[in-house]
């Protein structure tokens, strides 16, 4: 069950330019809110449409005594430019415009409404009062494309609320070494999340005082359930189980006035000889339930994974762009099957984190790279198996050393290949990854976490980040061959 998820109220609030009638608005208003309901379900239509600033404010206070937390203001014609950009800096919340078109050429006179005008004067205005708002690929529709539009809205407008009512939880610095998790905190203020840090005494203490937990037997059972066959470490289940109820427990003591939370905790080295084990499958329990956990620190990483949860309303995962597919693997299980080239592929890996609902067979392990220089019964803890095949985007939110925020989309797929491997991990193909390896995540200097949504949640992900305000030369995609990147030879 996905908890820690926020939910959108959508409110459709139609405009008026006071010399078109405005029952052409209002009417057209009623389609767009008949064809959502039937289409998607629960819409509130406001029963003010907006001529003036006054009007604005009646609307205003409508939708915020019914608990809209997203709005749509509707051009069912021209639009009073003002008011409806005032509507949007007065509710305090992730704002789309959509417009109508007109219906038929047999009404031109009457019944024509001029939104298509309407928009451009609208975004005008909204750029001149320095205000963000959604506005579709192309704003203008018949009453079931609008109808369509507002709910293209709906994932980008959860991201929003979601943000704005986030709160990071850390646990230590980053490893020795990992760099690339030490990221500004600055951004995360600008976007509207709040972030506590602690030291992993603060943790250590805090698992200490579960000891005992009389909860920890339900926990384990439940753990016993899911691994089933799986269960290759029963007898670590306890510690990890009273290390859950201490993340949980820590959660609701700690979240404060913030609705949602994150946690970037420090899984190693000290984590294993002090507390036993390794973190990995509690962590995957938790994103599992919606509460994203990433590792080795990675606060960007954490922000990414949520705003990827929170899209896809379902677990994601994050994942190191771990190691290339060897050549033979790809000529015995790849060439000829799919549709890839060799560099187009490459594994994603970490130790033991990804949710076993995304796993195609799981089992409880030790972490075995840990376990090269640490007794390997403090390394047991991870959950390794084979990601399930199927559509994923790759992409990361992400501050620069010198605090500006950047963000990456790829869309591809896990292919049903064996990986022959060791840990929660993947072969992964993505068009073109080979130069988008080079010209993006190496040039713009990435960290190698990235995270991972299963299904293709590109538009909606690109959508967010325009709305942040990541500036739209810095949300890279996998670009197609013919497109070059900056930085690419065009000779090579």
């Amino acid at each position: 069950m996905m908890n820690n998820m926020p939910k959108e109220k959508i409110g459709i609030v139609a405009v008026s330019r006071d010399c078109f009638p405005m029952s052409l608005s209002e009417n057209r208003r009623k389609a767009v809110v008949k064809s959502y309901q039937e289409k998607y379900g629960e819409i509130y239509e406001c029963s003010v449409c907006v001529e003036n600033e006054l009007d604005m404010r009646k609307a205003l206070a409508e939708v915020k005594e019914a608990g809209v937390n997203a709005l749509v203001v509707y051009l069912g014609n021209f639009g009073p430019e003002s008011a409806e950009t005032l509507l949007i800096k007065e509710f305090d919340g992730p704002s789309m415009v959509v417009a109508a078109a007109e219906e038929t050429g047999d009404n031109l006179v009457q019944g024509r409404g001029d939104a298509y005008c309407g928009v451009l004067n609208a975004s005008y205005n909204l750029k001149l009062r320095n205000l963000k708002a959604y506005i579709p690929e192309y704003p203008v529709g018949t009453a079931e494309e609008c109808a369509d539009m507002i709910h293209d809205f709906a994932p980008v407008a959860r991201a929003v609320i979601g943000l704005s009512n986030l709160k990071i939880i850390t646990f230590g610095p980053r490893p020795q070494d990992f760099l690339a998790c030490n990221a500004p905190i600055k951004q995360l203020y600008n976007l509207g999340v709040e972030i506590e840090e602690n030291s992993e005494l603060d943790l250590f203490e805090a698992y200490n005082k579960h000891a005992g937990d009389a909860r920890i037997t339900d926990v384990v059972a439940d753990m016993e359930k899911e691994l089933g066959a799986g269960n290759k470490k029963p007898e670590i289940l306890p510690k990890l189980a009273q290390y859950e109820l201490t993340l949980l427990d820590w959660i609701e003591a700690h979240k404060g006035s913030r609705d949602f939370v994150a946690i970037a905790g420090k899984c190693w080295p000290a984590f294993q000889t002090q507390f036993g084990f390794v973190p990995c499958y509690v962590n995957s329990r938790l994103t599992k339930r919606g509460i994203p956990v990433s590792c080795e620190v990675d606060i960007y990483g954490a922000l990414s994974e949520f705003i990827g949860t929170v899209i896809s309303q379902d677990a994601v995962t994050l994942l190191d762009i771990n190691n290339s597919v060897p050549a033979d693997l790809y000529e015995q299980d790849i060439r000829g099957k799919f549709d890839y080239t060799l560099k187009d592929t490459f594994m994603g890996f970490h130790c033991g984190n990804t949710p076993s609902s995304k796993l195609a067979f799981c089992e409880m392990k030790y972490q075995l790279i840990m376990a090269r220089s640490l007794p390997q019964e403090v390394t047991n803890g991870t959950l390794e198996g084979d990601i399930a095949p199927g559509e994923i985007t790759f992409y990361r939110l992400q501050s620069t050393s010198d605090a500006k925020i950047r963000a990456y989309i790829a869309q591809g797929e896990v292919l049903p290949v064996a990986t022959r491997s060791f840990g929660s991990i993947g072969i992964f193909a993505i068009p073109e990854m080979g130069r988008f390896y080079r010209h993006v995540l190496v040039e713009k200097n990435y960290p190698h976490h990235g995270a991972v949504a299963f299904g293709h949640f590109g538009k909606a992900l690109y959508e967010v980040f325009k709305y942040l305000g990541v500036p739209l030369e810095d949300i890279d995609f996998n670009q197609p061959k013919g497109m070059l990147y900056p930085t690419e030879n065009p000779f090579a």
